[in-house]
C-alpha cells in the first residue's frame, strides 16, 4: 500500500484568522470544526499563551496552500466530482446519506445528458447528416 506524501500547508480561502486550523484539519483528514474546536479547547484548559504563541508561529512559517489546476477546475465546475465518505464523525469528508444523494444527482445528469444524445443519433437529422459526410 503506498502513502501519499502529505504537506502541511495553511489554508487561508477556509480559515477565520490565518487558515492554520484549516491546514491542520486537511493534514490529519479531520473536520475542520473539530480542530477549532480542539484548538480553543486547549487554549482554554490548558497554557493558553502556549498555543497563541505556537499558531502565531505557525502563521508565519507554513506556506500557503496553493491551488493546483485541478482544484480550480473543481471549484469552478461543480457538476462532475469525485465524492469522499467519512466513516467516522471527525473525518473529513460526506456523510453517506449525502454521498448517496450526489451520486443519484449525478447520475440522473447523465442519464439525461444519454437520452438526448439517443434521441439524437436515432433521429432523421442524424441520418441525413451521416449520409450527406460520406459522399
Amino acid at each position: 500500500m503506498s502513502k501519499l506524501k502529505r504537506e502541511l500547508y495553511r489554508d487561508p480561502s477556509r480559515g477565520k484568522i490565518a487558515g492554520v486550523c484549516a491546514g491542520l484539519s486537511d493534514y490529519f483528514n479531520m473536520e475542520l470544526w473539530l480542530v477549532r474546536i480542539i484548538f480553543i479547547s486547549a487554549v482554554l484548559l490548558t497554557g493558553g499563551p502556549f498555543f497563541i504563541v505556537a499558531y502565531i508561529a505557525c502563521w508565519f512559517i507554513l506556506d500557503k496552500k496553493e491551488l493546483s489546476a485541478d482544484e480550480i477546475l473543481k471549484t469552478s465546475d461543480k457538476e462532475e466530482r469525485p465524492v469522499e465518505v467519512k466513516f467516522k464523525v471527525w473525518q473529513a469528508g460526506e456523510p453517506p446519506r449525502r454521498a448517496l444523494q450526489d451520486l443519484k444527482e449525478q447520475l440522473s445528469r447523465v442519464d439525461s445528458r444519454i437520452q438526448t444524445m439517443e434521441k439524437y443519433v436515432t433521429s432523421p437529422e442524424f441520418t441525413v447528416s451521416h449520409e450527406i459526410n460520406k459522399l
